[in-house]
């Protein structure tokens, strides 16, 4: 497993009057958020903000992310300037890089132009899946906080979903979950290896509501140690806890709240060959009707491989969340750039 050193927000300038991880926020402030979000959700009044601008910069694909932050800024009558992988060079982001291959525009030239053309910028850059030691260090987000001048909203990077992170705490009050509450946050077989972020977001944010929190997961699809290690911080300062578990029926055993994801091994970051032979036996990690504690509420972020990480008759039935979370998307959202724009 990878022992490389997380880059903080601090380390890289990450604007504090934007969002980065939800974890940068004090939990009274998360709660405001969510407060907020649930009242905008039950016909409260958006605090408009004419005369501001909002830019969605995309570069990797959106559907619920890229409608919610488009409606969110409507309802604050924002102006909007909406970019996509498409739209846009190629961009370096290391610095003094002799820029004679297919990348057109440096990172820094980018990010600074458009923070002359918008108050707030929003930003969706997935890890590039190749080199561990720099996807760890979130180069866009953190290129862009630092050259843009204005307040970065992370829309999803190679370690955090916080807009996801706010929508699901705003969910769980809404469904009424106890804080104290057991939350598993359990792996999932899928084809292919996906990103950290919305593990890491979802394990750190329950932390932080104060809920008991349980990883499970097959060997050797650890999350990284310093996550962890802040997922205990968040959960001692806020009277929750932290734990891994292997062991389904124990781990699942008393949830109110099973938050099925996939993501990749650390230990086969950037080697499709490796990772496939690793996953090829977790089939069976699938999420059942078999496996769901009695009463208990099913959460997943979506987009999701159905009867492959999750079955048909779990993800229909009366228990599972979604389409509530995909919901608050819209409204955590709204609530985040009320505040940001204040």
């Amino acid at each position: 497993m990878s022992t490389q050193q997380l880059q903080t927000p601090e380390q890289h300038q990450v604007s504090p009057d934007g969002c980065y991880t939800l974890g940068q926020f004090d939990s009274s402030v998360c709660q405001e958020l969510a407060d907020r979000a649930t009242a905008l959700k039950g016909g409260a009044t958006p605090d408009a903000k004419p005369g501001k601008a909002l830019g969605l910069l995309f570069l990797n694909p959106s559907l619920r992310t890229s409608a919610s932050f488009q409606r969110a800024a409507a309802r604050l009558k924002l102006e909007l300037v909406n970019l996509n992988s498409q739209g846009v060079w190629a961009m370096e982001s290391e610095e003094g890089a002799i820029m004679d291959g297919t990348k057109a525009e440096h990172m820094k030239d980018a990010a600074a132009v458009l923070g002359c053309f918008v108050d707030v910028l929003a930003i969706r850059a997935f890890p590039a899946g190749v080199d561990l030691e720099q996807d760890l260090k979130d180069p866009v987000l953190h290129g862009f906080a630092k050259h843009a001048g204005v307040p970065i909203v992370n829309m999803e990077s190679t370690l955090w979903h916080p807009c996801q992170a706010l929508a699901d705490w705003a969910t769980l009050d809404q469904h009424q979950v106890p804080k104290p509450a057991k939350l598993v946050l359990t792996w999932a077989w899928h084809p292919k290896p996906l990103p950290h972020a919305v593990p890491n977001s979802t394990l750190c944010m329950a932390a932080q509501r104060g809920m008991e929190v349980v990883v499970l997961h097959p060997a050797g699809y650890q999350l990284h140690p310093e996550i962890m290690a802040e997922a205990h911080v968040l959960a001692a300062a806020n009277g929750g806890s932290a734990r891994v578990s292997h062991n389904r029926a124990e781990a699942l055993d008393g949830a109110a709240v099973v938050y099925a994801k996939s993501w990749g091994s650390l230990d086969t970051w950037g080697d499709a060959e490796a990772e496939t032979a690793k996953r090829a036996p977790l089939g069976d990690w699938c999420v059942t009707s078999k496996q769901m504690p009695q009463g208990a509420k099913f959460m997943h972020c979506l987009p999701v491989r159905r009867n492959v990480v999750v079955s048909d008759e779990v993800i229909d039935g009366p228990r599972s969340l979604i389409i509530d979370q995909a919901e608050n998307r819209l409204h955590a959202q709204t609530a985040l750039l009320e505040r940001i724009l204040s």
